[in-house]
């Protein structure tokens, strides 16, 4: 996240509460990488996620009003990116493919594997995932949303949320041991 010199999070809000379009590009510019790395675990089109990013912002200038200053921003600005990548996948959801996984056993793991692992590895295993399976991952394990609030925000049942994040886990579990397989280990 890139700082801005001078000025603090909470008088950065202020000036853009005060409609000052200055701090407006300094807020954006100051969370575009928290934004961007947000989108990035619902998405895995850059373009739709700068989409996603940009109509965000918007969403935070138009209701800066209403945020409310004992909360974190960056926890506000959180739900709008998350909100808007859900709206962004369920308007195009005519347009994607949503593929069931073949069963997959849980064969174990090798520590030394893990410590290879780099974010980029993390993020591919995640954009592997069909788009559905991911964003019920991400909204469960990462964001903290109960499965009944997954519900309510994709329009699908309870269960379909349960079995989503099941064949998510079985999908990655997967990947993972394909990457444990293709692990050299030193000699």
């Amino acid at each position: 996240m890139q700082k801005t010199p001078g000025i603090s999070e909470q008088e950065l809000i202020q000036k853009c509460k005060s409609g000052e379009l200055k701090f407006q590009e300094k807020l954006y510019k100051h969370f575009y990488g928290y934004a961007m790395g947000v989108g990035l675990r619902y998405l895995t089109d850059r373009d739709d996620v700068l989409e996603v990013v940009n109509d965000s912002f918007i969403k935070v200038f138009k209701a800066i009003q209403l945020f409310n200053e004992t909360q974190p921003f960056k926890a506000w600005l959180r739900r709008i990116v998350v909100n808007t990548a859900i709206d962004h996948r369920r308007k195009n959801l005519k347009h994607m493919n949503q593929v069931d996984i073949d069963e997959a056993g849980y064969i174990g793991r090798a520590a030394e594997a893990v410590e290879n692992l780099t974010v980029k590895d993390i993020l591919n295993m995640l954009n592997d995932l069909p788009d559905i399976q991911r964003t019920v991952f991400n909204l469960y394990e990462i964001d903290g949303y109960s499965h009944d609030e997954i519900g309510d925000m994709l329009s699908i049942p309870v269960s379909s949320s349960r079995v989503y994040l099941s064949r998510a886990k079985e999908k990655l579990r997967k990947y993972w041991n394909q990457q444990e397989d293709n692990y050299v280990r030193p000699v």
